[in-house]
């Protein structure tokens, strides 16, 4: 496993990233500290600047482990469950440009947010059907580009679409597309799950990526989750991929950036 730390490109309100001001600033600190990778908060791919990218990754050294699209929702409200067919509409053309990105990279897409949610009103088996059918429109267009997609299960405070592993799992098998795959972040999971450990255990099969922040969403170390046991359940379920952290930046951002390797490095290396 190898280590990487989630940064916007560009300026968010989104909370629970380490740097998210100075785009090549954040590559250079993370290079610095000795993170292997870096996964990127994209609201808009058309808005970032290609060669300078590539540029930046390779003068930092870095590899982009995957891409995020939550700022859309928050920042534009697009998302797959939304009761407008043109919103939907633009979720899913966001997602495909996000899509050409990543397979410029070999990297993963992650849909977390932006597979919206069921508002008051709204019939929960209705917003599954579009969401469902967003879906199916983005991994087809990935499969075709080589790209795989991640679901992220996020906890009942932030949707009621998808809060736990095994309701992803049950839409990965439905979908039934080898390129969709799931995301476990230990922070979610320490809301939803009866075991992270057991979790892991039981869904193997099924993980793409992790991200990790602790009980209180700082960096590991700061909160009460159990890390090395954690590690010791991905080790034993054969994952080899990145951790990624998407922690709060407390108490400042350089003192959290750091805290993520002190604490998770030793428990890598002890592998």
């Amino acid at each position: 496993m190898k280590l990487s730390i989630v940064i916007s490109t560009h300026p968010t309100d989104f909370a629970a990233l380490a740097y998210k001001g100075d785009f090549e600033a954040g590559l250079k600190n993370a290079s610095q500290l000795g993170y292997d990778g870096v996964e990127l908060a994209i609201r808009n791919p058309v808005d970032v600047d290609y060669d300078q990218l590539v540029y930046l990754l390779q003068e930092y050294g870095l590899e982009l482990v995957a891409i995020g699209t939550g700022q859309a929702y928050l920042q534009e409200g697009l998302s797959f469950a939304h009761p407008a067919e043109s919103v939907r509409c633009q979720a899913v053309t966001r997602v495909k440009q996000h899509i050409d990105l990543a397979s410029c990279f070999g990297t993963k897409v992650i849909i977390g947010l932006l597979r919206g949610k069921v508002e008051a009103g709204m019939d929960k088996s209705q917003c599954l059907g579009w969401m469902k059918d967003c879906f199916v429109q983005c991994l087809t267009y990935a499969a075709k580009n080589d790209t795989t997609v991640v679901i992220e299960p996020l906890n009942r405070y932030e949707t009621n679409l998808i809060n736990t592993a095994g309701e992803a799992v049950e839409l990965i098998k439905e979908l039934s597309f080898p390129n969709f795959q799931l995301l476990l972040d230990s922070f979610h999971m320490n809301i939803e799950e009866v075991s992270i450990e057991e979790t892991i255990r039981d869904y193997a099969a099924y993980i793409g990526h992790v991200h990790v922040a602790d009980s209180n969403r700082w960096a590991p170390g700061f909160g009460h989750l159990d890390f090395s046991k954690i590690i010791a359940a991905l080790e034993k379920a054969g994952y080899v991929g990145y951790l990624s952290a998407e922690i709060i930046p407390q108490p400042d951002p350089d003192i959290a950036v750091r805290q993520t390797l002190t604490c998770l490095r030793p428990m890598i290396h002890a592998l």
